[in-house]
């Protein structure tokens, strides 16, 4: 039972809390031990969070996720784990994660009642809502930033939010466009917001979202402290080039962590961590 409860929190997806480190890296505070015990903290607080909600999702959505391909092999789906043992496990998670999070200070803990309402909100009835739905995915995404920067009392550039935001946007576009190829005439069915869609309308959703991300980024680059983050730029174009490729040629787009399989993207991933900081220290 313990096995199927740790894969209905989803472990897999926990890299996405990783951007609650955007506040202490962009802020160069790489050497001060308490923001770091600060912002793990805060890590693993979203990670409960988000394992809590995949719990609750699942629960929600277990009958749709029986028609499936793949989302009929979780254990709630396939009736593997009680839904009774499920929702007291993501309560459990919910007191410990709540608890944590009114230790780091109170602006962390209300950042994060927000971003749980939130997702709750979606799982009952924003995900239904067409476009609304990949929109308020990227707003969580942009609440896990600004609570990594609350959690150690830094701010942070208004650019890197709204690259935040068209990060999350174009993975989840490129998500429902996965989603929708693979189920074809079910997709209907297991989510409404498919109703006038098209791969094609998809498409050109995601080229826009990369335009603009691509724009903001160099803007921010442009207006940083340090105007060598410019060299970035080639490095950050192609990392969304080749996951554009992954999602449109070999058909990734389903789970977006399959990026990390790829070692082109990889490789940029760790060229651009190494180029950026190395721009912000000089």
């Amino acid at each position: 039972m313990l096995h199927e409860l740790l894969i209905s929190t989803r472990p897999k997806q926990w890299y996405k809390n990783l951007v609650l480190f955007i506040g202490i890296i962009f802020s160069l505070n790489f050497f001060n031990l308490h923001m770091w015990v600060l912002s793990i903290s805060a890590f693993l607080t979203f990670c409960m969070i988000s394992g809590s909600e995949y719990i609750i999702n699942d629960i929600i959505d277990k009958e749709k996720d029986r028609i499936h391909p793949r989302k009929r092999n979780r254990p709630i789906a396939s009736e593997k784990l009680k839904v009774s043992y499920a929702l007291s496990f993501a309560i459990i998670l919910l007191i410990f994660a709540f608890t944590i999070a009114s230790q780091i200070n109170i602006q962390f803990l209300r950042i994060s009642l927000a971003y749980f309402f939130l997702i709750i909100y979606y799982s009952l009835y924003l995900k239904h809502i067409a476009i609304v739905d990949v929109i308020t995915i990227s707003i969580g995404f942009v609440l896990r930033a600004v609570a990594g920067c609350i959690a150690i009392k830094v701010s942070i550039s208004p650019w890197l939010i709204i690259c935040a935001f068209l990060v999350a946007l174009f993975l989840a576009i490129g998500k429902r466009r996965h989603e929708l190829i693979l189920l074809e005439n079910d997709a209907n069915n297991h989510r409404q917001v498919f109703d006038g869609f098209s791969p094609e309308m998809l498409e050109q959703m995601a080229t826009i979202v990369m335009a603009s991300l691509i724009m903001s980024y160099s803007l921010y680059t442009f207006l940083a402290d340090n105007i060598l983050m410019m060299v970035t730029i080639p490095i950050v174009v192609y990392g969304l080039f080749r996951y554009l490729f992954l999602v449109n040629s070999r058909n990734m787009g389903g789970e977006p962590e399959v990026m990390f399989k790829d070692r082109e993207i990889v490789t940029c991933i760790v060229l651009w961590a190494v180029v950026a900081i190395g721009a912000l220290v000089i």
